[in-house]
């Protein structure tokens, strides 16, 4: 007979998901209630004040799809894009790719604007490709690209794109969180993200906003979207701010819960001492792995505090490092993506699982893994230097 899964107790520093903090995890075992319950709605309307602050805007078609992040992407193409349309598409890492193949989809056409991966996207070339296609409707872009770990001007680029007329999407899957996110004082129009990273929730929930310039897009649409679920028209029914609400789908109820929580605990800290926190843990990391003897993949002008690649050293075997550090310390790191595979680590330092401790795990166990394979580093010197930066 099949037993039940009880899953090891891991330290979670990959690319997500991150660890989830104890009072989120609780939150999920609540009894569950109606998803048209008055409680429930009432719940609802907190949600969205609480991703409203976390985001930094005032949209009122701000809310939490009941899917991935890859959802939230998505619903921003496919009730942004219509048939025809030009849209420029900046990649400059895995997920650029993932908005191209959404363009695409949507029958509309992806002027790609490509950097080096690590780098962060170009303000001359996306000007460069504005101005030679003025028919261009959307600027999209990622503000932390998850698979290099570079942060791109997110400010700039939304200016970029009023400046020419076009609508905005961002991705900010990997930022929201733990560094800043200002949808308004950006002008963003579109941008989603997920709430397995720096919120420290459960994965299956993408929280969006939208912005008043968007909705009028949306409004004015002369093809209906072609996902029936991610029709935001439709979703709003269920969303929308009266009190009466229009069956859409069944809301992961308990996830919501778990989502609560865990913005609760964000509006708690506060958002600029979360982003000083993962600023501070990531200054720590950098310091013990470069006393270590590493390398980091990302110039420090661009690097992402939440998602740091590190340059395997030569020699070093990628997969047999992870594997032992998570049979011998139960720490999970990532692997390179795309044209980083085997070359680099991602190791995470997202939302609950940034903190003083898991840094000092993490470079005790690496160091521990390192040595064991023979790696050309520098022994005995990182915790001071990790501890060194932690304090200053």
């Amino acid at each position: 007979m099949t037993s039940s899964f009880h899953p090891p107790q891991r330290i979670l520093m990959g690319p997500g998901p991150s660890d989830i903090s104890p009072r989120v995890l609780g939150a999920l075992a609540r009894p569950t209630i109606g998803h048209l319950d008055p409680q429930f709605i009432h719940l609802m309307d907190e949600v969205k004040g609480l991703l409203q602050y976390a985001f930094q805007t005032t949209n009122e078609l701000t809310l939490p799809v009941s899917a991935p992040g890859s959802a939230g992407m998505e619903a921003c193409f496919v009730n942004l894009v219509s048939p025809g349309d030009t849209v420029i598409v900046c990649q400059n890492g895995v997920f650029g790719g993932r908005m191209k193949e959404n363009v695409e989809r949507c029958g509309a056409t992806a002027v790609m604007v490509e950097d080096d991966w690590g780098q962060p996207v170009s303000l001359d070339k996306v000007e460069a490709a504005l101005q030679a296609h003025p028919e261009a409707s959307v600027l999209a872009f990622v503000h932390a690209e998850t698979s290099t770990g570079a942060r791109s001007d997110a400010a700039a680029l939304c200016a970029l794109a009023q400046q020419y007329g076009a609508l905005s999407i961002v991705d900010a899957v990997t930022s929201l969180g733990g560094i800043e996110v200002s949808v308004d004082a950006w002008g963003a129009d579109a941008v989603y993200s997920g709430t397995q990273k720096c919120l420290s929730c459960v994965p299956g929930i993408s929280p969006v906003t939208f912005s008043p310039r968007a909705v009028e897009r949306i409004q004015s649409r002369e093809h209906r979207v072609q996902s029936w679920f991610l029709d935001m028209q439709l979703v709003m029914g269920y969303w929308g701010g009266s009190s009466k609400r229009a069956y859409h789908h069944t809301a992961p109820v308990n996830a919501l819960y778990a989502l609560h929580e865990s913005l609760i605990m964000l509006e708690e800290e506060g958002l600029e001492n979360a982003w000083q926190r993962h600023l501070r843990n990531h200054l720590g990391l950098v310091a013990g792995l470069e006393a270590m003897g590493l390398t980091m993949a990302v110039a420090p002008k661009y690097r992402l505090p939440q998602l740091n690649a590190v340059n395997i050293p030569a020699g070093v075997d990628d997969a047999a490092v992870r594997a032992a550090l998570l049979n011998d310390f139960s720490l999970e790191i990532g692997a390179g993506l795309g044209a980083l595979a085997g070359k680099t680590w991602r190791i995470g330092l997202m939302g609950h699982a940034s903190s003083e401790r898991n840094v000092i795990t993490c470079l005790t166990a690496l160091e521990s893994v390192l040595g064991q394979q023979g790696a050309d580093i520098a022994s005995g010197r990182a915790l001071a230097a990790a501890r060194a930066a932690l304090a200053g």
